[in-house]
């Protein structure tokens, strides 16, 4: 990599043979964009339509649903064939739709390219095509102009560039021109650079382009995007290793079944049909809807808490998150400086202990003079508002509530005197200001002159100018070191004293105290005039503002939450270490002051960043290879990572973790295009609550999964055991395939709205590796299966053996009842349903009162009889089908007892 930050400006003008005063010859332009290509982002090629739909036809269950479906046609059952190839078919262009998307991330990208700049070539200024720019192009840069390419400034007159979408860093960056001699510099500290894609926000400038196209940091962005491979979600692999399962279970049971029938002298045909039945019976043909319904209620319900679902297979994957990278500007705090410490002479004030709600807004009855404990507190105030180019505005839709316009420094430093009663408009109608020196980049600080008001009896601020007699006032703000060179005196108590070493040594004190806690500080002073011309020496020192984006209030509950639900919340940003430690120490994300910066991160080999990923929390000035190596290590480490970004320079990132999550507001839609999810509110505390809401879908997929399978057994144990006992085959094909279409679709569906347990955050995350049957669901699923069939069996053997006619037609109902016995007592996981409340799932009440009536229409409905060829039961046959119900209901929650007993006897 060629380090054009390092080298002079002749130096970057020699090697890449162009003159910075003429440019580059048409001719030699030419011959450049021939030899280095348009300056635009390539699509290397991503996966192609029919790539992605032939990946959805060819997953493991979805191949076995295609066979239940032929096999259904070739039974007869053209209504089953039809639900389950439409099964198939709602499936295959949901995930086509999701992925295709998702493809679109560098269409996105390609976007972000201006279409026309002004460049100077052969000595002209000439306007054309950002496409047509090359290496050695000289371009002039203004307010607003968009950086087509990478270069190096040459030219810089205040010239400021927001690099967010590069860097994730909200506040501009002043541009230089000299060479920067340190290694390894992120993006964010080459501060004599242009890239590709950022915004002038003021001033101009000139750039010597470098790289263009693919060589370029949005470049390399792109790059990463296409490389970037994403591996399954838990539940994708968890449904995929089930479907393989099922699948060699189903054809295990078509086996026994057609074997042991045969042994029996039993008709082929039927014995066929009934084999078969036997095998659809076995797969759940509607999980993949019931997993995607689910999925879809869901997202419904984390849309309702600002959380946007993208691609659904996220909402699962949500539950099973170890760990969240967390960008910190706008995620973990407001995304607006704030003024939160004042310093005068011998006091501080610290607003955050004053002021309650520090909201960009401020309603005129939330100032409060009070603030103000001193007059040397109230000029400060006074002077940083009036050495200030923002304003404050009233809102248009909300009379009495302003915000500030402007630079969001200088609007903190307006906001925080509007609090004080101190308003901007009053301040510059008693003190109309007659003469400026504007800030810049060399003296790092701005003058503004004064006249004093006719009658200042009104502001008692001035009173703490001592020998105010003179005409004009001038106030001046600034880096604090740069304040101190031009000042010779202080104020103290009322009194200008000599500024001796004594109190410059208290002052930068106060000063790196301030800075260290990762705040930005801004010195403020005085001079009395009698003339309007700017004369910054022989100043007075007022005091220190120090200011800072503080945390959202609300994050941090939300950090408590995560840690105590055992997801580690990690900071990524492209800001300071101090300003990162700073918030992370207050949020307890982390408790040390250890931060790993991008220059360590660009010299770590894989091996030690796997091991430093594990014990640190707070990762700063960052690039875009270095947050996508992060994720990857926490990766490689077992972790199931989500990943928050809004810039550019994020999508790589988010593309490649397990859960990628762009802002609503602020993020790019590049990074909306990579991400799974997208927070309309961009706060973290909306992931945490995005993070409990997946925990209880899982959690209710496995109850379905559990439930249908649990059933699915007890049929498979009526089927087998029947032949040993001498009976018939006690179920019919369409009986079978009945009770698998009434059973498994509403009462699954109604599992996916139950609420999440009350211990749901309070758990660590499940291992992402974890299978289906994992943490005894396999066994408990066999149990229940076991003892649903065995009930079922042991009420048609005794109808059987008794001579009752409708021995078939009570095998039936006792299997469709039982099966609702065990779904109400299965909804609340290991609680007991009584304590959750059981009717408090109103529409799991309602599909099981619906099965009951289907069956009540099959066993009594002429019509019906006829198709399922059943009997109507007497009042006392019926009666023992629902107390059978009743006892798998009672052993389910006897099961549950018993675990939670052992639960309590844990350490």
């Amino acid at each position: 990599m060629n380090h054009w930050y390092q080298k002079t400006i002749h130096e970057v003008e020699q090697e890449l043979g162009t003159s910075i005063e003429t440019g580059l010859s048409p001719s030699e332009a030419g011959q450049r964009l021939a030899r280095f290509g348009p300056n635009e982002l390539i699509d290397r090629g991503g996966k192609s339509p029919w790539k992605i739909l032939l990946e959805q036809l060819t997953g493991i269950l979805t191949i076995v649903l295609i066979v239940a479906a032929v096999i259904s046609y070739f039974l007869g059952d053209v209504k089953d064939f039809l639900v389950i190839l439409a099964i198939v078919v709602l499936n295959t262009l949901l995930g086509f739709s999701q992925e295709y998307r998702a493809e679109k991330a560098l269409a996105a990208l390609k976007k972000m390219a201006t279409p026309h700049v002004r460049v100077r070539r052969g000595g002209h200024v000439h306007e054309i095509s950002a496409r047509d720019l090359v290496p050695g192009d000289v371009v002039l840069l203004e307010a607003g102009s968009i950086v087509p390419a990478d270069g190096r400034i040459v030219e810089s007159v205040n010239l400021r560039i927001q690099e967010a979408v590069l860097t994730g860093e909200s506040e501009p960056v002043e541009k230089t021109t000299g060479a920067i001699s340190r290694d390894n510099l992120p993006v964010g500290d080459r501060r004599n650079c242009g890239f590709m894609g950022t915004l002038v926000t003021y001033g101009r400038g000139t750039l010597l382009i470098t790289s263009t196209g693919m060589q370029t940091e949005l470049g390399r962005i792109a790059e990463l995007i296409q490389g970037v491979t994403q591996e399954p979600t838990p539940m994708q692999r968890r449904l995929e290793q089930l479907a393989r399962t099922l699948a060699v279970g189903a054809l295990i049971i078509v086996v026994i079944v057609f074997v042991l029938g045969f042994l029996r002298g039993e008709e082929l045909r039927l014995l066929f049909l009934t084999a078969i039945s036997m095998a659809v019976a076995a797969v759940p043909e509607g999980l993949p809807t019931v997993v995607t319904i689910g999925l879809a209620l869901g997202a419904q319900a984390m849309l309702k808490r600002n959380a946007l679902i993208r691609k659904l297979p996220a909402v699962e994957t949500l539950g099973s998150v170890t760990v969240i990278c967390s960008d910190k500007t706008g995620t973990l705090t407001e995304n607006r400086m704030t003024v939160t410490i004042l310093d005068v002479a011998n006091h501080r004030l610290d607003l955050k202990e004053e002021v309650q709600n520090f909201s960009p807004r401020l309603r005129t009855t939330e100032a409060n003079p009070g603030l103000i404990k001193s007059r040397e507190v109230g000029l400060l105030l006074a002077a940083g508002a009036l050495c200030n180019d923002a304003l404050l505005e009233e809102d248009e839709q909300e009379p009495g509530v302003y915000h500030s316009v402007g630079d969001p420094t200088e609007g903190a430093l307006v906001i925080a005197a509007a609090r004080a009663g101190l308003w901007k408009n009053e301040l510059e109608a008693a003190l109309p200001r007659v003469a400026e020196l504007p800030f810049d980049s060399e003296r790092k600080r701005m003058t503004t002159v004064h006249r004093w008001p006719a009658q200042p009896a009104g502001l008692s601020l001035l009173e703490a100018v001592p020998g105010a007699g003179q005409p004009l006032i001038a106030f001046t703000k600034g880096a604090v070191d740069g304040i101190l060179e031009i000042c010779d005196r202080v104020l103290v108590d009322g009194q200008a004293v000599a500024l001796d070493e004594a109190w410059r040594d208290r002052i930068r004190q106060a000063n790196n105290e301030l800075a260290q806690k990762g705040m930005r500080v801004l010195g403020v002073a005085y001079r009395l005039s009698e003339q309007a011309e700017v004369q910054e020496k022989g100043l007075v020192f007022v005091g220190m503002v120090a200011m800072i984006d503080p945390a959202r209030p609300e994050v941090y509950d939300a950090v408590r939450t995560a840690k105590t639900a055992g997801v580690r919340p990690i900071m990524i940003t492209g800001d300071h270490p101090l300003t990162a430690i700073s918030i992370a120490r207050e949020l307890d994300i982390t408790r040390d002051d250890r931060a790993v910066t991008g220059q360590e991160l660009s010299v770590m080999d894989e091996a030690t960043l796997r091991e430093v990923v594990k014990t640190t929390s707070v990762f700063a000035r960052v690039s875009p290879e270095h947050k996508l190596r992060i994720v990857e290590a926490l990766q490689a480490n077992g972790e199931v990572v989500a990943m928050t970004g809004d810039g550019v320079n994020d999508a790589p990132a988010l593309k490649r973790a397990d859960i990628g999550v762009a802002m609503g507001i602020t993020g790019t839609d590049v990074t909306k295009e990579a991400a799974h999810m997208v927070l309309l509110d961009d706060n973290f505390a909306t992931i945490v609550a995005a993070v409990r809401e997946g925990r209880r879908i899982y959690d209710n997929i496995r109850k379905f999964i559990k439930y249908t399978l649990g059933s699915n057994i007890g049929e498979i144990v009526v089927m087998l055991v029947a032949p040993f006992l001498g009976m018939p085959l006690p179920l019919l094909p369409l009986q079978i395939l009945w009770i698998n279409l009434v059973t498994d679709g509403l009462p699954g569906l109604a599992l996916t709205v139950e609420k999440a347990e009350r211990n749901v955050m309070k758990r660590p995350p499940y291992h992402p590796r974890e299978g289906v049957f994992s943490r005894g669901m396999g066994r408990s699923t066999l149990l229940t299966g076991f003892i649903l069939g065995g009930v079922s069996i042991a009420v048609a053997y005794w109808a059987w053996m008794t001579g009752q006619e409708a021995w078939r037609t009570m095998a039936f109902t006792t299997l469709t009842l039982t099966q609702m016995g065990n779904v109400m007592a299965l909804r609340t996981g290991n609680e007991s349903v009584f304590r959750s409340g059981l009717f408090s799932n109103r529409w799991l009440i309602g599909a099981v009162l619906l099965t009951v009536g289907l069956q009540v229409l099959v066993v009594y409905q002429p019509f019906m009889q006829g198709i399922f060829e059943t009997e109507a039961l007497t009042l006392e046959q019926f009666g023992v089908t629902a107390a059978a119900s009743l006892l798998v209901f009672a052993f389910v929650e006897l099961e549950k007892a018993l675990f939670r007993r052992a639960d309590m006897r844990q350490p």
